[in-house]
């Protein structure tokens, strides 16, 4: 034995005799199963082959078509259908589900044709396919269809959901594809793993409604917290509007009946004092006495200034920014006796005047009104505010005693009158000159006396004519 032949072969080895010699398998045999002393071991290892290939890829396009159930029913039943097809070469593949059964899935039934193309059109379909598939969706089903069957090209396969059959697959091939045992078990894993992915698919739908239906109300909710918190500041910032109205209204309430009360009693009872002192005044000769009247005549005077002073605080309010024509309407309402009618009537268009013209004017209707209630004993008074295209003119009417005569020899001898109810007139002259306009004494049409006060425009207001402080 050469040294090229170490170490020796098995076969070459001597053997002791009644010895056995244990045939060492082949390569191929030993991968594939098939023993390599058969002459047909080449044929049925390609066929083995082929089968697993085909089992590998038909598995293959099952895990790819079930893990589409998040895209839906119909997704997912397309891609089972076609797995099923290519797997077998299939010309007609069928797949339809039981009616009452799994309501959720869509489409019930499919139908794959040759080709690969979806058949709508029943005319399109033969004859022992449509009953097939409305023996499967009336759960029409017997003894075979139970447990499935195989014939040659024609395989039909139960969908069972729990023990249930709940749909089926069928498949017809053509002549050139024997459907064998293998085939069969990859349409029942098919059709078991279809049926769990369906049941799953709807399962994650109705999650997915329960969520946006979740979402929908916790969007829903989210708006009406919104809606119910604005409503309550609305109600809390209306709640606070009324109260201040409130205040305004009881502070205007008390103002008034103090302003009412000044005007009706304690000015009356000092122009009655202011009254008597001139009486005794000119029954004495003592020129002390005298003095001393007249001094005290001076104090009723500037008591009555005073008075008036705050009877037209107390009857205003602070919403001066509503305006003259505003401001005049209110007027009426306040420290007027109870047998004086007073009117307000505004012409022309308002124009917003100067806040300290604004507030003259208002003084001056208020003075006006003043002097009519007390001296002129009148029972009806009117006031007119017009606007004017160069000037704006304000007048008080009024149906008492009044004459413009008279009062014009009072106003020169103002300082001379006991009740100083000129004196309020020269305010009034004083106050229209400030604003740059006249003031004029006529007849009224009422049969009493009319006070104007007429102001170019614009109103130029300069340094007032009369004393701080003094009555408007």
């Amino acid at each position: 034995m050469s040294a090229a032949q170490w170490p020796p072969r098995r076969a070459d080895l001597p053997t002791a005799p009644g010895h056995v010699t244990m045939r060492r398998p082949t390569d191929l045999e030993a991968l594939t199963g098939i023993r390599s002393g058969k002459p047909s071991f080449y044929p049925e290892y390609r066929n083995s082959a082929e089968r697993l290939r085909r089992v590998i890829h038909a598995l293959d396009q099952i895990s790819a078509a079930l893990v589409r159930t998040v895209e839906g029913s119909g997704a997912l039943v397309r891609a089972v259908v076609a797995a099923a097809a290519d797997h077998l070469s299939a010309r007609w593949v069928v797949f339809a589900l039981v009616e009452g059964q799994m309501p959720d899935a869509e489409p019930r039934h499919l139908v794959r044709g040759p080709g690969g193309a979806e058949v709508a059109d029943w005319a399109a379909v033969p004859e022992e396919i449509r009953t097939h598939v409305r023996a499967v969706l009336t759960g029409d089903f017997s003894d075979e269809d139970h447990h499935g069957q195989v014939r040659g090209q024609h395989a039909h396969v139960p969908v069972t959901l729990g023990g249930t059959i709940v749909g089926g697959f069928a498949v017809w091939t053509g002549a050139d594809r024997e459907i064998d045992a293998t085939d069969e078990s990859v349409m029942r894993i098919l059709a078991g793993q279809t049926a769990v992915a369906l049941h799953n698919c709807a399962l994650y739908q109705r999650g997915e409604r329960l969520l946006h239906r979740s979402e929908q109300l916790r969007e829903q909710s989210r708006r009406h917290a919104e809606d119910l918190a604005e409503r309550n500041a609305q109600l809390q910032r209306t709640q606070d509007e009324l109260f201040l109205a409130r205040q305004h209204q009881v502070l205007d309430e008390e103002r008034h009946r103090i302003a009412r009360e000044l005007h009706d009693s304690v000015t009356q009872f000092v122009l009655s004092a202011g009254m008597q002192i001139e009486v005794c005044r000119g029954e004495l000769a003592d020129p002390r006495l005298v003095d001393r009247l007249d001094s005290a005549k001076e104090l009723t005077r500037r008591a009555v200034e005073q008075l008036r002073s705050a009877i037209y605080a107390l009857s205003g309010d602070d919403r001066n920014d509503q305006g003259l024509p505003a401001m005049l309407e209110r007027l009426p309402g306040v420290h007027m006796p109870d047998d004086l009618r007073v009117e307000v009537h505004i012409g022309g268009h308002p124009v917003a005047l100067p806040a300290g013209a604004e507030q003259s004017l208002f003084r001056v209707a208020g003075e006006a009104l003043f002097n009519t209630a007390v001296h002129a004993r009148a029972r009806r008074a009117v006031v007119r505010l017009s606007y004017r295209k160069d000037r704006v003119v304000l007048s008080v009417s009024d149906d008492g005693r009044g004459r413009p005569d008279e009062v014009r020899r009072g106003m020169r001898a103002a300082g001379r009158c006991p009740s100083g109810e000129h004196r309020g007139l020269a305010n009034i002259q004083a106050r229209a000159r400030d604003l740059g306009g006249t003031m004029t004494l006529t007849k009224s049409r009422l049969g009493g006396l009319q006070l104007q006060v007429t102001v170019p425009l614009p109103v130029q207001c300069r340094p007032a004519g009369h004393p701080a402080g003094a009555p408007g």
